[in-house]
């Protein structure tokens, strides 16, 4: 019989906040450097100055022996991941942090809806209510016909559905390998389909350039390392919750650091579709239904 460890909600709630800190620096840094660099190829040279973390793992994906189906389940995730690390990039260096950040918490939703559609899950009338009740935070956030709904707005709409998408393949390839081979063949087949849109575009990057991907890519790992620690010290419906701290900090950030304006609405949009991701998980502790909804409420570079 396995023993499981008791839950340690402080634990839990510090790693979150820790996690919210991390992935907002990767915001920050991307904001940063704006348009110097195009966006597709700092998310092309985030993934490939990151592939010396995947060290560790060699062994584990060596030892894998994927079959066909599994390489490409990879590949399929590879390319949904890859499209949408893009259009997050994009979105980032035309929109406020405070948008992106907002609309990032649509993915978990996403991935309920299609895991009701495409792995069989049953979608309850409580958690169709919560979905509805998370697009409509969307609404609030875009307000279409009151404000002008930019392109970068539409590219984080589609990266939403995007990420979602390749989290619901990683639940599929989670119960047929190891976490540290899912992890790895991400990391490796989004370098690669970032390669030739990257190359496209190219533009040289500067030492300094390379020095501030390589932190983007430092902060992404060191924030889905603490946000495991988190979900191993308590459950999500103690850590789901502390996510909102990452709204908190983009809308300071951007307007103490980048000038830009608080929008009320933004933030009454992203408390919404947050509360709506926070009903759902709690409904799904409720049921004892493990692993239902990926926890994708972070950054998802």
């Amino acid at each position: 019989m396995v023993t499981r460890s008791p839950a340690r909600p402080l634990a839990g709630i510090f790693w979150m906040l820790v996690t919210g800190m991390c992935f907002i620096a990767v915001t920050a840094l991307v904001k940063y450097m704006g348009p110097r660099v195009p966006p597709v190829e700092m998310a092309f040279l985030r993934y490939l100055l990151g592939l010396v973390f995947l060290l560790p793992a060699i062994g584990a994906l060596r030892a894998a022996h994927l079959t066909p189906r599994q390489w490409r389940l990879f590949g399929v995730r590879g390319l949904l991941h890859g499209g949408a690390v893009m259009l997050w990039f994009y979105a980032m260096v035309r929109i406020p942090i405070a948008d992106v950040t907002a609309m990032n918490y649509l993915s978990p939703v996403y991935v309920t809806i299609g895991a009701a559609l495409f792995l069989g899950e049953k979608l309850a009338f409580r958690r169709i209510a919560a979905v509805v009740v998370a697009l409509l935070g969307a609404f609030i956030i875009l307000r279409p016909g009151f404000r002008e709904v930019s392109s970068g707005h539409l590219a984080m709409l589609i990266a939403a559905v995007a990420f979602g998408g390749s989290y619901l393949t990683a639940k599929i390839m989670a119960d047929e390998v190891k976490p540290s081979v899912v992890v790895a063949m991400l990391s490796i087949f989004v370098t690669i389909v970032l390669a030739p849109f990257a190359i496209a575009q190219w533009v040289t990057p500067t030492l300094s350039d390379l020095l501030l991907l390589f932190c983007v890519a430092c902060f992404a790992t060191a924030g889905h390392y603490t946000m495991t620690l988190a979900f191993a010290a308590a459950p999500l419906t103690v850590t789901q919750p502390v996510t909102f701290t990452q709204l908190v900090w983009a809308v300071l950030l951007g307007y103490l650091v980048f000038d830009e304006a608080v929008d009320v609405w933004v933030i009454a949009g992203g408390i919404t579709i947050l509360a709506s991701v926070v009903f759902i998980t709690w409904r799904e502790a409720v049921v004892r239904r493990q692993n239902t909804t990926p926890a994708v409420n972070a950054t998802k570079v």
